[in-house]
């Protein structure tokens, strides 16, 4: 076992040696990171100028549903335009934005209506971030480098999702909140410098340059096509969005009812939880970039579906802390280690001039099964904790065995 491991080691860091990947890791990981600090500044200078949890809501809103309505546009246009541009003036123009908007608080002239408009901004600009970021990967590393490549920026990625609003937290608690929006705008303008030194493999011609093809709607549609036609393609983006389903409404509504109603440990046993998931997640990232190869990704996700339903069945029975907690860290590690092979055969099989399309497409599903699932299983939290994770059980288990029904899934590698 340990002459495995050490033989598994070099090749998780291998992506590390190009600098070209360096990069994309640093901005990737500091573009995350201030995404979290923006979540904590807005909803605290929100609540201070305002002091209403509604208008909070309708801040948060404003920059979720452009982010949404946009990453489709974003995808469409980083499958004509370069990514790493697209990338490059979504983080210059955000740090732009959270600039004026730390000025504007420290220097009194902040109101909600603006704060309104920059996080409306703020979600328009980063619906092209996203899918470029993800996109990009196959033109800065070789195919056979995608699956540590992936595990090493989703560890990033989870690792920065957990620090971000940490440290916006500690920065507010020590200044004040329009500062924190200008360390984030430090952090997207890094983030900008970095991407901008990345050297991409160029990609193959095309044959009539964007100008003379079809318009971006008719692109759009082709992606969303391209997305539905090939089955294979279908069951890794249901899987995904079902597991976002699980993230939204199971992760946060059923974790505080567990931790409040079950457990018993208050806000400390919550913040228990959602530690364990994501240090679960990013172990099992690592362990996926790790091992590599290519194993049956269909089987992989049929495996997850099922794994996530059993884990559902037990949290919705289980009384006792230990158990609840040794059942979050599998489920976390399962989504990190199927994560790191569904995202590296979309990248590997899917041609470069569809891709960001592709992404953008499995990004939409995600936010519109995000408030879905919030409503629903607070709705059934109401009734009890066993309802809300029954329910997601069985639509994960009905997941898994549809998985199993195709025989082109199965055999996905």
């Amino acid at each position: 076992m340990a002459t495995t491991l050490a033989a598994d080691r070099p090749r998780l860091w291998a992506p590390a040696r190009h600098r070209s990947f360096r990069l994309l890791w640093t901005g990737q990981a500091l573009s995350l990171l201030g995404d979290g600090f923006s979540v904590v500044a807005f909803s605290w200078i929100t609540l201070s100028l305002t002091g209403s949890t509604l208008t909070l809501g309708y801040v948060l809103a404003f920059q979720a549903v452009p982010r949404a309505l946009l990453t489709l546009v974003g995808g469409t246009l980083g499958d004509t335009w370069s990514t790493r541009t697209l990338m490059v003036a979504s983080s210059w123009t955000r740090a732009v934005l959270m600039a004026a908007v730390g000025a504007a608080g420290l220097t009194g002239h902040l109101t909600v209506w603006m704060l309104c408009a920059a996080a409306a901004a703020f979600g328009a600009v980063d619906a092209f971030f996203q899918p470029a970021r993800v996109s990009i990967l196959p033109s800065v590393v070789e195919k056979d480098l995608l699956a540590p490549a992936n595990a090493l920026l989703g560890a990033g990625a989870r690792t920065a999702a957990i620090v971000g609003p940490a440290v916006g937290g500690v920065v507010i608690a020590l200044t004040q909140a329009p500062v924190a929006f200008l360390v984030d705008a430090v952090c997207f303008a890094l983030c900008g410098l970095c991407v901008a030194r990345i050297r991409t493999r160029p990609r193959p011609a095309r044959s009539a340059p964007a100008e003379s093809g079809p318009s971006l709607g008719a692109r759009i549609r082709e992606g969303v096509t391209f997305t539905l036609r090939d089955p294979r393609l279908r069951t890794i983006v249901a899987l995904d969005t079902a597991v976002n389903f699980c993230y939204a409404g199971p992760f946060t509504v059923g974790f505080a009812t567990l931790a409040d109603q079950v457990l018993r440990g208050g806000s400390a046993t919550l913040g228990v939880l959602n530690g364990t998931l994501a240090g679960g997640a990013v172990l099992g990232t690592l362990v996926g970039g790790a091992v590599g190869g290519r194993p049956r990704v269909g089987l992989l996700v049929a495996a997850l579906a099922g794994w996530l339903g059993a884990g559902m069945a037990v949290l919705g029975l289980a009384q006792s802390t230990p158990v609840v907690i040794a059942t979050v860290l599998a489920m976390g590690f399962a989504i990190g280690y199927q994560g790191v092979f569904g995202l590296s055969w979309i990248q590997r099989n899917i041609p470069q001039d569809v891709l960001t399309r592709v992404v953008s497409v499995d990004m939409v599903l995600g936010y519109a099964a995000a408030p879905l699932s919030l409503i629903l299983c607070g709705a059934l939290a109401g009734t009890s904790h066993l309802a809300l994770f029954g329910v997601v059980a069985v639509v994960l288990a009905g997941t898994g065995l549809a998985v199993l029904g195709s025989r082109a899934v199965r055999e996905m590698r």
